[in-house]
């Protein structure tokens, strides 16, 4: 691939809270590069990237999904991902392989609770981004409102490049403050065409207010504008971009930009935005990884003359069959060539590459660097495995997950239904590493964990739906966490002939408790003189596998140090032997420990009417819930609290029961804390 293609390239994702517009502006950006010939509408379960069944019946988005189109000699690769909290991970593995961003914010709703989620995930990858405020047309629209929430809330520095052209009802287009212009749009032809006019008279104060905002802000960036600005000379709009795209790709600003995406208005300014400021792949530091063997690092830059490097970040299963969602970095692969997983050290052959538009594909011969496509072939990979060429291998970073706080049992409502009962939650698992399957052995019940209500629903119609899995399905049950309160120290020896072969193990070891949120630290402090090294691992595996299943009800021990302080050796010590003796002394050591249940707190925002406050307010309390803010809207109340997620179970229903069904709420994972 030549540079100047991949310079024509950019990987990007839209990025949301649930409702803030993202797939309506993903529709109008596909109709208008003729990606599509009608615009597809949530509200008719028509959306092109919602294709799933559950999506187009429930009008939200569930599964990222990819497509692929062109503007101004550009080709984007685009990823329209979920905006509801149970469904974050798909937003987590899709920022991972990204290069920019376009974060969506509602022009009422402001910065809301899963916007700061998304956005914290991508500063956490340092994907530039752009921000779009959409619904400028809504009642109780606030742009510099929320501008503002952009800087208390999400610590970003706008760069405000477009101010709306009125507001409400009066919303009729933007200002562009880099040519100082209005823009409107054709609203006969659904937004396809529109035009720059002079800035109406009511209007020109305000941007040229703005403008100098503007230049002044990029002029404490660059010596070039400051010079020009400061001798009063006209700044070039190419010399002004070009100095916004550095400034963007280096994580300094973030453009911002509005519009009213159902009212077909802004849209082609932002996919202009698109190319001119997020990044190419050349522009981005070559893709690092380890050398699987001797753990150096490696550096692969983004070209096709470099070896073949990519990250498995998506499995989707269709119509049975697995197709793998791969980012390639360097290099190329061709249909028919073998490529290696270092993480699982297995080679495959690629039956078929494709370039997907949604779940529609398009075969093609090869995939090079820069590209987001599906390959078809590869049994043995999941998400967060890298591919490689055999005689190259590396290790790029995993992709993070996040753990389950809920489960329900299920089971097979007839003797036919057991095998794809069993079929489809393993092939369910493959693609979604937040579900979680386990066999409940004093039940003989199956316990499937996610993310949360919405979450377990949807994958229990889609095994009804895809595999014919008919379930009888339990009430939701919270995941809990254990750990302990105070230090503790437990000494174990085991000494037993079996079979012929004698082992020997003897482990000493300390518990103590650490802050919420810390995990699990393992600590040696002993000599090579007391246990030799080479028992070592067996005997942090052994404890690492015992503290899997607690003390109290079998959930996993977090925030906790365990420190290996002491031991003895024989002749006939082994890894049996240490790992038997280190199983029981851990044992022995939690259970002096004074462990506990840790119940996940979930933060929780209610968007709530004035009248209805005072109810909602002493509902949460109920709840044992905590009030932490309340802030004062345009007609609502927002209000802020952290409520244990056991107390949270038909919560929606509930609110809308108490506020008429003007009540709206948001609910994400905080921490694991102490049961209350």
């Amino acid at each position: 691939m030549s540079k100047r293609t991949l310079k024509k390239i950019r990987n990007i994702g839209i990025i949301a809270h649930i409702d803030a517009g993202k797939t309506t502006i993903t529709e109008r950006i596909l109709y208008y590069t003729g990606k599509s010939h009608k615009i597809g509408e949530v509200h008719d379960g028509e959306a092109i990237m919602d294709w799933m069944p559950e999506e187009k019946e429930r009008g939200i988005t569930i599964t990222s999904a990819v497509t692929t189109f062109y503007w101004k000699d550009c080709e984007i690769h685009l990823i329209d991902t979920p905006g509801h909290v149970d469904f974050t991970i798909e937003v987590e593995r899709s920022l991972r392989v990204l290069d920019g961003a376009i974060g969506v914010f509602c022009a009422v709703g402001g910065v809301e609770p899963q916007s700061e989620t998304v956005w914290h995930q991508a500063d956490k990858y340092r994907v530039p981004k752009i921000a779009f405020i959409n619904k400028m047309d809504r009642l109780g629209a606030d742009f510099f409102g929320t501008v503002r929430q952009m800087v208390e809330k999400l610590g970003a520095n706008p760069l405000i490049l477009q101010l709306p052209l009125g507001e409400e009802n009066g919303f009729k287009g933007v200002i562009d403050l880099l040519k100082m212009k209005a823009i409107v749009w054709n609203e006969q032809d659904l937004g396809a065409t529109y035009k720059f006019v002079e800035i109406p008279e009511e209007y020109k104060e305000k941007g040229k207010k703005y403008r100098e905002r503007l230049i002044e802000k990029i002029a404490e960036i660059d010596e070039e504008v400051m010079g020009l600005y400061l001798d009063e000379r006209p700044i070039p709009e190419a010399t002004l971009k070009s100095v916004i795209r550095r400034c963007t790709i280096d994580l300094e600003v973030v453009p911002v930009l509005c519009g009213a995406a159902l009212k077909n208005k802004g849209i082609q300014p932002l996919l202009d935005a698109i190319v001119d400021y997020l990044p190419s792949p050349l522009d981005l530091p070559p893709i690092e990884g380890i050398e699987p063997k001797t753990d150096e690092i490696m550096r692969y830059p983004p070209s096709e003359r470099a070896p073949f490097c990519g990250l498995v970040f998506k499995i989707m299963m269709d119509q049975g069959r697995k197709l793998t969602f791969v980012r390639a970095y360097s290099g190329s692969l061709k249909a028919g060539e073998t490529v290696y997983n270092p993480r699982k050290d297995v080679k495959e052959r690629i039956a078929r590459i494709f370039r997907m538009h949604a779940n529609r594909r398009e075969r093609v011969a090869e995939i090079k660097a820069g590209d987001i496509m599906a390959v078809a072939g590869l049994k043995s990979v999941t998400t967060g495995d890298t591919l490689c060429q055999p005689e190259h291998p590396i290790i790029l970073e995993p992709i993070e997950f996040y753990r389950p706080v809920i489960s329900i049992a299920i089971e097979p409502k007839t003797k036919e239904d057991e095998e794809k009962v069993g079929i489809g939650l393993s092939k369910l698992s493959e693609e979604d590493p937040t579900f979680q399957i386990k066999e409940d052995k004093d039940t003989g019940q199956t316990l499937i964990s996610g993310m949360g209500e919405l979450h377990l629903q949807v994958l229990i119609n889609r095994l009804e739906r895809e595999f014919h899995a008919r379930v009888n399905v339990g009430k939701p049950q919270v995941v809990y966490r254990e750990t302990i309160c105070k230090e503790a120290e437990a000494e174990k020896v085991f000494e037993k002939v079996l079979g012929t072969t004698p082992h020997f193990g003897h482990v000493r070891l300390k518990v103590l408790p650490l802050p919420r949120e810390s995990g699990i630290k393992f600590l040696r402090k002993i000599s090579p003189e007391q246990i030799p090294e080479i028992f070592w691992p067996a005997i942090e595996e052994a404890i690492r596998n015992t503290i899997n299943q607690g003390v109290v009800l079998g959930y996993p021990m977090v925030d906790m140090q365990i420190e290996l302080i002491g031991g003895g050796f024989k002749e006939h010590s082994s890894e049996l032997g240490y790992s038997i003796a280190a199983n029981q002394a851990i044992k022995e050591a939690i259970n002096s420990a004074s462990p506990i249940l840790l119940e996940p707190i979930m933060k929780l925002e209610v968007i709530v009417p004035e009248v209805f406050m005072g109810e909602v307010i002493s509902d949460i309390n109920a709840r044992k819930g905590k009030i932490e803010a309340i802030n004062r809207g345009k007609g609502v109340n927002i209000i802020s609290a952290t409520v244990p997620l056991s107390h949270m179970f038909g919560y929606s229903t509930d609110l809308r029961s108490m506020t008429q069904g003007r009540g709206s709420f948001t609910m994400q994972f905080l921490r694991f804390d102490k049961i209350s």
